[in-house]
């Protein structure tokens, strides 16, 4: 089977501030900016994986959402609770240490897991979860 991940969606409230995150933060390279009625959609991805982006959007661009549901998506994101991404690097300690350096919340330091993995945790700008695990 062929099959690979392409993309995935994590919301901004602020195109901006998550742009200056993922790029001058993470590091991760602008692979589109596009704008549309007032909103952006914004693609970024590392470098070396070119086939894989994430989708910075506005959470209530969708159409069929309610008020109500964009009430409740806005209460999430606040929280952290509505979206979470999962990175990987070799080096977790180094990396925490330079995004702990700049404006990153930090919602866990690196910690060895009881089921395996070592990993921490920040929140992007629109408060996305964002976890982070040492691979070899």
């Amino acid at each position: 089977m062929d099959l690979n991940i392409y993309s995935t969606f994590l919301p901004h409230n602020d195109p901006d501030a998550s742009l200056a995150f993922y790029r001058d933060i993470i590091g991760f390279e602008v692979r589109s900016d596009v704008g549309y009625g007032g909103m952006r959609w914004i693609s970024v991805g590392p470098a070396d994986q070119p086939g894989v982006s994430i989708v910075l959007y506005p959470p209530g661009a969708d159409p069929g959402i309610t008020e109500d549901e964009r009430r409740t998506i806005t209460e999430m994101m606040a929280k952290g609770t509505f979206a979470t991404i999962v990175l990987a690097t070799k080096d977790i300690d180094g990396l925490f240490d330079r995004l702990q350096a700049t404006e990153a919340e930090v919602i866990q330091e690196p910690t060895d897991q009881p089921y395996g993995v070592r990993d921490c945790a920040f929140r992007d700008p629109a408060g996305n979860h964002i976890r982070i695990n040492q691979v070899s």
